[in-house]
């Protein structure tokens, strides 16, 4: 395992994977949420974002050929997709029925699912320090996104939709940390996501006019943003598949807390963002949010 110094710290290299797609993940997301201000809406966004990662996938799949194992193991990347596809639709359901500010924060316990779904069905040791940094991570993005309390009634179902999508997303991680590595590098996630973007048709049910009547400059956004959401979940994939660790995987991901907050202050208006807006009070939080973010980052390496 290649490992990097600085600041007379050693820590494995493959972990600037989930700190790149943390990055790739704010901007996708900004991007699909501004196309989808501009008429799309959420699930045809979702529908575009998913097939764009099964195509990305296809090249690899026509090179290589079908992986070394047998068809009956074809169950895995089946089952992996439609629990990584219902964990999508609750998270996106707690963003569109309730409150973004109250949604975000309680995402963050995907990283307490990770650990202990880590310790039920894998077989590595988990170390103190990734407890620690998974309990510190996650107060860190209800810092990062602490802000003007919710004006609606909807704060239960936000809770109930956002923990149901965060425990499903951390066993889909521990899921694919256990089943890819037998199929060879990168071979898991060819049919993993082309069965992600088969299931992804259900969403156009709720699609106002299918995929028809989006105006160019909605396609403008929506398509970069897709493309980055690809790439973003196509990097904690293969980090999965290749190197596991998922516990510190995920906390070096949360960082997408921090960068989020970073990019909406400094560049938001690009997108047409106002949640810079908030108050001094929510900068504080912030400002405690990032330190503890670095902190739990710092306990994995």
């Amino acid at each position: 395992m290649v490992r990097l110094s600085f600041l007379h710290m050693s820590f494995p290299a493959f972990l600037f994977i989930p700190l790149i797609c943390a990055v790739l993940y704010v901007l996708g997301m900004l991007m699909l949420k501004r196309s989808s201000e501009l008429g799309v809406g959420i699930w045809r966004a979702t529908f575009i974002a998913n097939w764009v990662g099964a195509l990305l996938f296809l090249p690899w799949w026509l090179w290589n050929g079908w992986a070394p194992v047998d068809w009956v193991d074809y169950w895995q990347p089946a089952v992996s997709a439609l629990i990584f596809f219902v964990a999508q639709v609750l998270v996106f359901l707690a963003m569109t029925r309730g409150d973004v500010s109250v949604a975000t924060p309680v995402l963050g316990a995907k990283v307490i699912f990770v650990t202990c779904f880590s310790a039920l069905l894998l077989t590595d040791d988990i170390p103190w320090q990734w407890w620690v940094g998974a309990g510190l991570s996650t107060m860190a993005v209800g810092l990062l996104n602490l802000g003007p309390a919710p004006k609606h009634r909807l704060v239960r179902q936000t809770i109930f939709l956002s923990l149901g999508g965060s425990l499903v997303f951390g066993l889909c991680d521990v899921l694919v940390q256990r089943w890819a590595p037998a199929w060879g590098p990168g071979n898991y996630f060819p049919p993993y996501f082309m069965l992600v973007g088969i299931y992804s048709f259900g969403l156009l049910k709720f699609a106002r006019g299918g995929l028809r009547g989006m105006s160019s400059k909605a396609w403008m956004w929506l398509l970069p943003g897709a493309l980055l959401n690809a790439l973003n979940n196509a990097g904690i994939g293969i980090t999965l598949g290749v190197w596991g660790q998922a516990t510190a995987v995920n906390i070096v991901y949360s960082s997408r807390g921090l960068f989020g907050v970073l990019l909406v202050w400094l560049a938001g208006h690009w997108f047409a963002n106002k949640e810079r807006e908030a108050g001094g009070g929510a900068f504080a939080a912030r400002a405690l949010g990032a330190v503890a973010m670095i902190a739990a980052i710092a306990m994995v390496l």
